[in-house]
């Protein structure tokens, strides 16, 4: 295991072994001199030890916390994606609308308005007559995507 100490983590350390070496200094417990340095050296070991575990929680914490996170972000763009898709494809089908109707000599696509959303047509503007509204609803239902067709066109004009 690569374990990168950070300054913080040596600092205290080393401000624990030169902790324990001052204590051991001025007891009266017939330890050695030696007894005393190997026992401020286990424990510097448990705390090294310590803080390679805490360290390594934090970094699998962190890793988790990432992990959430770019799921999130993940979400977000298909959700972004499937919007643009389907705003492209509204686009698409108002085109396809469109050029049907240019088509009928009665009909201008210039005096009609056509919005797609999610595969519905609404047409808005004037026809000439009942018929020609009509055949503007049948042009666009025809068009191959379009779900529905909801026609406002007035008559007269």
């Amino acid at each position: 295991m690569n374990f990168n100490r950070s300054p913080r983590h040596l600092t205290l350390i080393a401000a624990a072994t030169a902790a324990l070496l001052l204590s051991a200094c001025g007891r009266d417990d017939n330890q050695t001199v030696g007894q005393k340095i190997d026992g401020a050296i286990a424990t510097t070991e448990r705390n090294v030890e310590q803080a390679r575990t805490d360290a390594s929680q934090k970094m699998a914490e962190a890793k988790d916390t990432a992990e959430r996170a770019t799921d999130k972000v993940a979400e977000k763009v298909d959700r972004v994606v499937d919007a643009v898709g389907n705003t492209v494809a509204d686009a698409a089908l108002t085109a396809s609308v469109n050029a049907e109707l240019a088509k009928d000599s009665k009909l201008s696509a210039m005096r009609i308005d056509v919005d797609t959303t999610n595969g519905r047509v609404l047409l808005q503007g004037k026809a000439p007559d009942a018929a020609s509204r009509d055949r503007a609803t049948r042009l666009a239902e025809g068009v191959k995507g379009v779900n529905h067709v909801e026609n406002r066109m007035q008559i007269g004009g």
